[in-house]
């Protein structure tokens, strides 16, 4: 079907504000539709604020349009110095298409021409390899390969004693010490190429309150969130973050421990410990994803069960 297309006209890329929501709607649809079966994701609530914003024009970003329908669209955000393409998404038969590429493209552009931009980031689930390579070679993205991972709750289940730390189920009031765990964790580590928030304190706690209020990770999860603690120094030095991104799927949003603390088990324990509570909650599965390059809990990830379920990329320009 893709190489139909070749001979035909290109669709049109156009600003996404001139596209009512009921001419996106379709492809939203398609698109929570395949977020189910292919990702185990309802992406329905995300798929709703789309609508929400698309249907006041306050959603900036580009759709691709053929003949009159829209087959691909994708939104961008931009938080303080960065720019995040939150969003893209096309018709099957046009993915990794130079169609798939110009709509990329066009959302690299829009953030470029916002003067306060200064970086930008994005991790796009259902975007063709051959879409991110034009992407790094094009745009000047840099390119991180990662995986979203599975495992069946019941490989779990079976948490190993540990000693020395002291697990509290997570509270508001635990937003500064998960943000200096980020910070110290992250300090010098690939992810901190991938998302600039893990580096500095500030970030990392305005990050920590958009996963607990925004959808985008799934709906956070109090009950299955967990900061741990050094019992001999009282200093917080590990947390796991969790949501349900369906009805009976659970995610790992964060999982993390300071260098101090690794080679302990704690890593481990809070991933168990936090799948635990998911599965009293009814989860039967539990996601997550990492990056390739991190061997260290990419081996975790593995040892406990999880496998891989999709690979994509992660996305970096300073500008």
């Amino acid at each position: 079907m893709a190489a139909l297309h070749q001979f035909a006209r290109e669709p049109n890329v156009v600003d996404l504000r001139r596209v009512a929501a009921w001419e996106l709607d379709p492809l939203l649809l398609a698109e929570t539709v395949e977020w189910e079966h292919r990702l185990d994701w309802d992406y329905s609530r995300s798929a709703d604020l789309v609508r929400k914003f698309t249907s006041t024009g306050s959603l900036a970003g580009a759709a691709l349009v053929d003949a009159g329908t829209v087959v691909g669209y994708g939104y961008t955000v931009i938080e303080d110095h960065k720019g995040l393409i939150g969003d893209l998404y096309v018709q099957p038969e046009f993915r990794g298409t130079r169609s798939e590429a110009r709509l990329f493209a066009a959302l690299t552009q829009e953030l470029l021409n916002s003067p306060q931009v200064r970086r930008l980031e994005s991790q796009l689930l259902l975007v063709e390899t051959a879409t991110a390579l034009a992407g790094e070679r094009d745009c000047g993205f840099r390119l991180y390969e990662r995986t979203l991972m599975t495992a069946g709750i019941e490989t779990l289940r079976n948490a190993k004693p540990i000693s020395g730390f002291r697990i509290e189920g997570w509270g508001d009031h635990w937003n500064e010490a998960a943000a200096t765990v980020i910070t110290l964790a992250y300090r010098g580590h690939v992810d901190s190429q991938v998302n600039d928030q893990y580096r500095a304190f500030g970030a990392a706690s305005r990050f920590l309150r958009n996963l607990v209020e925004f959808p985008g990770c799934g709906v956070f999860f109090a009950p299955a969130s967990l900061v741990a603690f050094d019992r001999a120094t009282g200093r917080a030095v590990g947390i796991a973050l969790s949501s349900f991104v369906s009805q009976h799927a659970g995610h790992i949003t964060q999982l993390c421990v300071i260098p101090e603390a690794r080679g302990r088990g704690l890593g481990e324990a809070l991933l168990r410990a936090a799948a635990a509570r998911l599965a009293d909650a009814g989860a039967e599965r539990v996601g997550l994803t990492v990056t390739l390059s991190n061997n260290a809990a990419l081996k975790l990830y593995q040892r406990c069960g999880f496998s891989e379920l999709k690979r994509f990329f992660a996305y970096a320009k300073d500008v």
